[in-house]
């Protein structure tokens, strides 16, 4: 029961970002739903993971990937926002 929880959890958090990613119009608008999709289902995947096997390796393995995902959204989400207010305020489209 606690498995099927966990990963219903996981299955609403990237259906509800990708409900506000098509309802949203601008760009930056749509990259915050990128990334709550990014921050919010990592989490219920990890305790499924230890839930599910317990302390074993792909458990331990599922978490490292997870925290790699979140950091390297996070300096890519940034990267992207960058990008997108620069063209915004150039007026640069290629």
């Amino acid at each position: 029961m606690i498995v099927a929880t966990l990963l219903g959890l996981a299955t609403l958090c990237i259906w509800i970002g990708c409900i506000g990613f098509a309802r949203l119009g601008s760009a930056l608008d749509r990259l915050h739903c990128a990334t709550f999709v990014a921050a919010s289902a990592g989490l219920p995947v990890v305790v499924l993971a230890f839930v599910a096997d317990g302390a074993s390796a792909r458990a331990w393995k599922i978490l490292l990937l997870v925290t790699l995902m979140l950091v390297n959204g996070a300096a890519l989400t940034h990267a992207t926002a960058r990008t997108i207010v620069w063209r915004q305020a150039t007026g640069e489209r290629s």
